[in-house]
């Protein structure tokens, strides 16, 4: 395993270039699919599944990248894409949850929110930002955004503390753990599912 020291600089500009790019890619992907999707006819259930299954897939994400940054030749790298993954999959379930909830019930917020109206209003919450000049009015509107808010805290401290301890153990274990000869390998150039 190679320490973020032992590299040299052209090395690690392209790993980070290499990680940049494919968080781009990915946050890219996870925003085209959002404005993509026919969300126009799905219902309060439909709605909720949403929700669930989006959190879901966080943890899943989320406890993957763990497991691939333990084994990873370039853990803080991995861990930088681990965050490129799982925030905005965070970010658009909750977008996708207010949009649909304001095409349900036009009372939820205090106007209807487009695709776009749903984002916005979930990376002010995000941020702590709050404008104000979209905001919950329904109880149900309030209790997810309230979820939300909780939630946010939650994938801040702990998720950044879990990603950060895995990649300290992975830097201790050292050579033996990331791979059996023990050579550096570029995150850039593993397959996915690969170390």
């Amino acid at each position: 395993m190679v320490g973020p020291d032992e590299l040299t600089p052209a090395r690690r500009r392209y790993l980070v270039v290499g990680a940049l790019v494919r968080a781009f890619c990915t946050a890219s992907l996870f925003v085209a699919l959002y404005y993509l999707l026919p969300l126009d006819h799905v219902s309060g259930a439909g709605t909720v599944a949403v929700l669930c299954v989006g959190l879901l897939g966080v943890i899943v994400v989320v406890s993957w990248q763990v497991r691939m940054i333990l084994g990873s030749e370039y853990p803080a790298m991995r861990a930088v894409e681990a965050l490129a993954l799982a925030t905005p999959l965070f970010l658009l379930t909750f977008a996708t949850t207010y949009f649909l909830m304001s095409h349900l019930s036009e009372g939820s917020f205090t106007q209807h929110l487009t695709r776009t109206d749903a984002l916005y209003f979930t990376v002010t919450t995000f941020s702590t930002v709050g404008f104000g000049d979209i905001t919950a009015k329904s109880e149900m509107a309030r209790l997810v955004v309230t979820g939300q808010m909780l939630a946010d805290l939650v994938l801040l401290g702990l998720g950044v503390r879990v990603l950060t301890r895995a990649v300290q153990q992975s830097w201790q274990r050292g050579p033996s753990a990331a791979g059996a000869s023990g050579s550096p390998r570029a995150v850039v150039a593993s397959p996915p599912g690969d170390k």
